[in-house]
Formats: structure tokens, sequence, C-alpha cells
């Protein structure tokens, strides 16, 4: 088994995590059609926030001359798998052009010179792609739907820990990736309450009327974490964010939201895994 097979193996064995060089970092497995053979192609790749619904990749291979056969794979058949975490959905590969290409890598060089260090190396302009979620909600993930809540709620601690220790090794500037990491998150935790609120609870309130007190509790707790969270969006998109502020405002958005998603897994989870699948 070579490395490339051994990630892969580890990532889906545990849900995404991987230990060595990519331990703690941004990772996903990207599927391609072979250009020439049509076949399935899976790559392990870091790759960036870039909205909801959507992350770069950029076509490194290790500073060779030679673009990644991935890349000349999705230039000839942009549809594509993504793995990321627990979940897994389709989307459309677009690779940027002009300044939204220079923008993007320049974001990525600022948070790790190794992007550049890449490129020059290369001798090549990297291209930078767009992978973009072809479907519309959260991509397919578990089946039984407590665990699909425990999922989504891990690829937010996950997101959190790095930011918070993005955040601590940032030093007194606010780089531009950042930046777009933490609104990124921040646009999701906004998305996921509001879906709880809107149509999770009122189910589950319907069905287990015992359970309201708790989901009150938890309705109140979406309110009090949507004001850190609209505290640290105004502080991400000033000019000149106070450093400490950012930090003290992660640092707090961590301890609460891993305190809500503990009580919420604690409530549901039970009760959404011992609900009849849809016929």
């Amino acid at each position: 088994m070579d490395f490339n097979e051994q990630v892969i193996a580890e990532f889906r064995a545990n849900g995404g995590r991987v230990g060595g060089p990519f331990e703690g970092g941004r990772l996903l497995l990207l599927t391609t059609t072979g250009a020439r053979t049509g076949a399935p192609h899976t790559t392990p790749l870091g790759y960036l926030p870039d909205g909801i619904g959507r992350v770069l990749v950029i076509a490194s291979a290790g500073g060779s001359p030679k673009h990644p056969a991935w890349f000349h794979n999705l230039v000839a058949n942009p549809r594509v798998t993504v793995e990321s975490g627990a979940f897994r959905y389709e989307a459309e590969a677009v690779v940027l052009e002009g300044d939204e290409r220079d923008r993007a890598f320049a974001r990525a060089a600022e948070s790790d010179p190794g992007w550049a260090e890449y490129e020059a190396k290369s001798g090549r302009t990297l291209p930078v792609v767009a992978l973009v979620q072809t479907a519309e909600g959260p991509p397919p993930g578990p089946e039984r739907p407590g665990d699909m809540l425990v999922a989504v709620h891990d690829a937010f601690r996950d997101e959190l820990r790095r930011i918070r220790a993005e955040v601590a090794a940032s030093g007194p500037g606010l780089g531009a990736q950042l930046r777009v990491n933490c609104l990124v998150l921040c646009q999701g935790l906004g998305n996921h309450h509001a879906g709880e609120d809107l149509m999770l609870f009122p189910g589950v309130e319907r069905d287990h009327p015992g359970l309201a007190p708790a989901l009150a509790r938890m309705r109140a707790e979406h309110e009090a974490i949507k004001t850190i969270v609209d505290r640290l969006r105004d502080l991400v998109t000033d000019g000149a964010p106070d450093r400490a502020a950012l930090a003290a405002d992660v640092d707090r958005l961590t301890a609460d939201l891993e305190a809500h998603l503990d009580r919420e897994e604690d409530v549901l989870v039970p009760v959404l895994n011992a609900a009849p699948a849809p016929r």
C-alpha cells in the first residue's frame, strides 16, 4: 500500500481524521475521473475554506514542474466527488483564472508560505481550483439522523479547534485566509442553528412534548452563541481588529459551543436514532 492509499484508508476509517503530517490539518479526498482511462482516482488533498459549499485546492504536486494527474482529470471532466470528514458529496470543479486566482493563491501563501515555495520550485503558476457542491443542503453522511447530527457537530468542533490554533499563531495581524475561515464558520453556525430552530426542534417537540424545557434552553443557547458569532464576524471584517478581543471571542465561542453541542447530543441523539426510518 503506497502513502496515498494509507492516508485514504485512515481517513475513511476515522471519519476524516488522520495522523502524521496531516494531523490537525484540513484534508479532503478528491475523486476524479481519469482523463484517458475513465476510471475513478482518489487523492488526499489539503484544502482552504472559501464559502458555504465551496472549498479551494491547489495543484502543487509538491513543487513538481508538471501539473498533477488529478488536475488533468478534472479539466477533462469537472464533475468530481469530495469526501470531507464523515460527508461525501458531488461537486463541480472550477479552475480559477486571472485576479480571482491570484487573490486566492495570495491568501493561501500568506497563511502557509509553503504554497509560494512550491510555486517557486515548480517553475509554473500553480492552478487554484474551487470545488463547488452541486446539491443544496447538507451533504450525505451517516444514515441515522442522530449520527448525522453528531457528524455535523464534529465538523464544527474540528473547525473551531483549527481556527483557535490559527488565531493563537497569527501574531498581531490577521491574515486574509484566517478571516475567510472565521466568516465561513460564522455563516455555517448561523445556518445550522436556524435549521434546528425552524425544522428540527418543532418536530422533536411535537413528538416528545416532555422535551420542551430542554429545547427551550437550546434555543436560548442559540441566541447567546449568535451574540458571540456576530461579534466575531464584526471583528474579522474590521480592517485592524483587536487581536486580544478576537482571541477572547474565539475562546468563548469554543467553550460555549462545545458545551451546547454536548448538551444537544445528550438530549437529541437517542430520540433521533430511535425514530422509525422514513418510507
